[in-house]
């Protein structure tokens, strides 16, 4: 028996997330609050009881979501064989993990959030999901238009979502259309996530992370930039520093723990989407998905 912990990414958010553990457990009360002073601003207050827009913002938004997922994990005090994240997930998963601390995660998450949100205002681009085509077909959609597009999330078979310069971005959704994409479909997102454009960002945290103490983690984790199972911490550093123009492959990540013997998946923090994913993978897949104690 091998029990796989996994973490969503930007957009699982939902007003309320993590009130219960605030309300309810006095240690995780503490951290919310350690939290608070960490980020400068009462980031508590959004995520319980703010509005969806507010709590949309990337500043908001990335620490909220990492914040429910590694609470969640304490308080109900998980020994997991093997983790891995969706994009910023995978920041909850290197801490759930032992490879980072509470507070090192939470300052690092912090400072991609607002990378990001520069990145994308310094340079606007969007992204878009491609449903009911092979992964391939959409490589070489992306390879052959003009600009800045790229294969962003490999989420699922027949679910890729591809990244870049919105002109490039509309011209390769044509392109799929045309080759037979059951939908081409523009994400309502702030910016090109996991494409080339998100490079300033990228320099940026690969400063920060470099300095952020990464030890060997309590278990294997398996990174976006590579899918395979890490512990070495010169490796899980250097993946982190390149997972933001990086694609997210969560397809094969899935597959791989699934070959290393997962037998239970868990999803822990705000929504179901991993689940879902996870039982796309392989819908013998034991998945749930876990937002409370």
């Amino acid at each position: 028996m091998k029990h796989a912990y996994v973490f969503p990414g930007q957009g699982a958010q939902a007003v309320g997330m993590g009130k219960d553990l605030y309300d309810n457990v006095p240690e995780a009360k503490a951290l919310f609050e350690q939290a608070n002073e960490i980020l400068g601003f009462r980031i508590t207050d959004i995520m319980f009881a703010g509005t969806p827009d507010e709590l949309k913002q990337t500043k908001v938004t990335q620490p909220a979501v990492f914040l429910h997922s590694v609470i969640l994990a304490k308080a109900l005090g998980v020994g997991p064989d093997m983790v891995a994240g969706h994009s910023l997930g995978e920041f909850s998963a290197l801490v759930v993990a032992g490879a980072l601390s509470f507070e090192d995660g939470l300052r690092l998450v912090s400072k991609r959030a607002l990378a990001m949100q520069a990145a994308c205002e310094a340079q606007p681009g969007t992204m878009a999901a491609i449903l009911g085509l092979a992964d391939e077909v959409v490589e070489q959609a992306c390879a052959e238009t003009d600009g800045v597009v790229v294969a962003a999330n490999y989420n699922c078979p027949g679910q890729l979502v591809i990244s870049g310069a919105v002109e490039a971005v509309d011209a390769a959704c044509e392109k799929l259309k045309a080759a037979g994409a059951r939908r081409a479909l523009r994400l309502p997102v702030g910016g090109a996530f996991h494409s080339p454009l998100m490079e300033p960002a990228r320099a940026e945290l690969a400063e920060a992370i470099a300095e952020a103490p990464i030890h060997t983690p309590v278990c294997p984790i398996y990174q976006n930039v590579d899918a395979k199972p890490r512990t070495d911490p010169a490796v899980i550093r250097e993946n982190l520093i390149a997972q933001l123009t990086a694609p997210v492959r969560w397809t094969q990540i899935v597959r791989n723990m699934l070959a290393d013997g997962a037998t239970e998946f868990t999803e822990l923090g705000p929504g179901n989407v991993l689940q879902g994913l996870i039982k796309k993978v392989n819908a013998e897949a034991a998945a749930e998905s876990r937002s409370t104690l």
